[in-house]
C-alpha cells in the first residue's frame, strides 16, 4: 500500500510542477506577445526564454523548478511591463529573486549595465549564475546563427568579449555549460 501512495504522491508533485511550468510559458509569452528578436527573420522573443529553459534542461540537466521558471521569466521584468511584485504573486519569492539578480536595472546607460554584470556574476546565487550561462550560451549560439539586424562585426565582437568577461566570474557553476561556451569562444577567438 505504501508503493502505491508512494507513487500517487509522486505523480501529483509532477503534475503540480508540470501545471506551474506551462503557466510560466504562459505568462512570458504573454509579456513578451509584441516582441521579436533583432534577427533577419525576426523570431518570437518567447522562442529566447524557452530556448535559455530548454538548455538548462537538456544540456546541463537541471529540474529544479525555481531555476527553469527564472529561465522562462528572465526578461520580463528587464523588457515589459511585467514588475518583480508581480512575478513574485504569480510564481513565489524564490522564482523573484532569482529574476532579480539576472535582471539589469534599464535607468543605467548600457555601458554601467554590461560593467555591473561582470561585477555581480561572481556574487550571484547558484540558480541565477545557472541562468545566466544558458542565457549568455543562447545569445551566443544565436549571433553565431545570424547576425542580428544593424550590428557590426565589431559589435559582435565586443558581445562575444564582453560574454567572456561575465562567464570567467560565473566558473564553477556547470561544467556543462561553461564546456559549451567555451567551445564557442575559441571558435570565434
Amino acid at each position: 500500500m505504501s508503493v502505491v501512495k508512494g507513487l500517487v504522491e509522486i505523480m501529483s508533485e509532477t503534475s503540480a510542477l508540470t501545471k506551474l511550468l506551462i503557466k510560466c510559458v504562459h505568462f512570458s509569452a504573454v509579456k513578451h506577445k509584441k516582441q521579436r528578436r533583432m534577427d533577419p527573420d525576426a523570431t518570437p522573443y518567447i522562442n529566447h526564454p524557452i530556448g535559455v529553459a530548454q538548455i538548462l534542461t537538456e544540456e546541463a540537466n537541471i529540474t529544479d523548478p525555481t531555476v527553469l521558471q527564472a529561465a522562462l521569466l528572465h526578461d520580463t521584468v528587464e523588457d515589459t511591463d511585467t514588475t518583480f511584485e508581480e512575478i513574485e504573486k504569480e510564481f513565489g519569492r524564490d522564482v523573484c529573486n532569482v529574476v532579480k539578480e539576472v535582471t539589469d536595472d534599464k535607468s543605467l546607460p548600457k555601458h554601467e549595465r554590461k560593467r555591473l554584470q561582470i561585477e555581480h556574476a561572481a556574487g550571484s546565487s547558484h540558480p541565477a549564475k545557472l541562468v545566466k550561462l544558458a542565457d549568455k550560451l543562447h545569445n551566443l549560439r544565436d549571433l553565431e546563427r545570424c547576425v542580428p539586424l544593424g550590428w557590426t562585426k565589431q559589435r559582435v565582437d565586443e558581445y562575444f568579449q564582453w560574454s567572456q568577461q561575465v562567464v570567467q566570474n560565473l566558473r564553477g557553476t556547470n561544467a556543462e555549460l561553461e564546456l559549451e561556451l567555451d567551445r564557442l569562444f575559441a571558435k570565434h577567438s
